[in-house]
């Protein structure tokens, strides 16, 4: 760790050690624990939040900055980076009792949000329809690639693929059974630009089950290949 960043770190005995400092005065009640991996100086801080990973902290290389991520159901909820110690201390507080992630964002600015990640939080449902609601606005900004919008659209209007977790791979369209990475892939749609044929795939990138002349039929040939098995999305990944 580098002393002209981290003086204040290197001289408690390490991030544990200068958290805990640091949370001492006020008192913050967190845990931090080291973090097992190919970076020594990392640190996660305990949630007891259902569905919350520990925040995990980690020190940049090249200058002064901690970067902080908190994980629930494979999503990566809040991100951000911070040169403040305290402000790393009061994060972590407040992401291991479960403050909900408005607050969260009213209280920190530093951090990161989006509007899927903060849905997830409120369950499958409300990850799914900000994702699909996410993507086609993606569309709608992409006028010269009608094509892809004419899938999210054609499989939007089909309830069982509306009730799956839409994601993108190169522009592929993907329906998984999950909210979480790494996704369960069901089936996939890849539109091609101009007169080019719709494939629809096993997987985002292979696994060719057919090709099809329009979206509308791309969306049909998909849901024949859809198992029966298959409902609406779970929180989570496999």
């Amino acid at each position: 760790m580098n002393s002209d960043f981290y003086p204040d770190v290197i001289s408690a005995g390490g991030l544990a050690a200068a958290l805990e400092e640091c949370a001492a005065i006020p008192h913050t009640p967190i845990t931090v624990t080291q973090k097992p991996g190919r970076n020594p100086e990392s640190v996660t801080i305990a949630s007891t939040a259902p569905g919350r990973l520990p925040l995990e902290v980690f020190p940049r290389i090249e200058s002064r900055a901690f970067q902080i991520i908190g994980r629930s159901g494979g999503v990566d909820i809040v991100t951000g980076v911070t040169k403040d110690l305290r402000e790393v201390v009061a994060v972590g507080a407040a992401w291991g009792v479960g403050t909900d992630v408005p607050r969260m964002r009213e209280a920190y600015p530093f951090l990161q949000f989006d509007s899927v990640a903060e849905a997830h939080e409120r369950g499958p449902e409300a990850a799914v329809a900000a994702q699909w609601e996410m993507l086609r606005d993606k569309a709608a900004a992409i006028p010269g690639f009608p094509e892809f919008a004419a899938v999210l659209e054609a499989a939007y209007a089909e309830p069982r693929l509306r009730s799956l977790f839409p994601f993108t791979s190169h522009w592929t369209v993907a329906f998984s059974s999950c909210t979480g990475g790494p996704y369960r892939c069901e089936v996939a749609i890849a539109p091609q630009y101009g007169d080019g044929p719709y494939l629809v795939l096993r997987y985002p990138n292979t696994g060719v089950h057919g090709e099809t002349a329009t979206a509308a039929e791309a969306v049909a040939l998909t849901l024949a290949h859809l198992p029966d098995s298959v409902g609406p999305a779970t929180a989570g990944h496999p």
